[in-house]
C-alpha cells in the first residue's frame, strides 16, 4: 500500500509499520538513518561482498555489475554493508556529521 495524501486514515498501518515483503521501494526511508554508510571508492574491489546483503536495496550497480554510490533515500545505516566489506571501503559515521 503507498501511502499518500489521499490514503484514508483507516488504512494506514500502526505506527507506518511496512507489513508486507518487497515494497521497500514504496517508501523513501532513508530518514529513519542515524549513521550514515560512507564508500570509499578508492579502497573498493568490486569483491560484490555489500549489494547483496543490504536489506533495503540501497547499493545499486552499475550495468557492467559494479557498485556505484548508496541510495541515501533508502538507506536506513543499519551498517552490515561495513561489516561484510573486508577491504575498509565502507564506513559509518553519525548522521550529520
Amino acid at each position: 500500500m503507498a501511502i499518500d495524501n489521499n490514503t484514508p486514515a483507516s488504512e494506514l498501518t500502526i505506527g507506518g509499520n511496512i507489513y508486507t515483503a518487497g515494497n521497500a521501494r514504496e517508501f523513501k526511508t532513508g530518514d529513519w538513518r542515524s549513521c550514515k554508510p560512507i564508500f570509499d571508492s578508492e579502497k573498493c574491489k568490486q569483491c560484490g561482498l555489500c549489494f547483496p546483503v543490504c536489506p533495503d536495496d540501497a547499493i545499486p550497480l552499475n550495468s557492467d555489475g559494479t557498485r556505484k554510490e548508496f541510495d541515501y533515500d533508502y538507506c536506513k545505516g543499519c551498517g552490515v554493508c561495513a561489516k561484510v566489506c573486508p577491504f575498509g571501503a565502507i564506513t559509518m559515521k553519525e548522521e550529520g556529521e
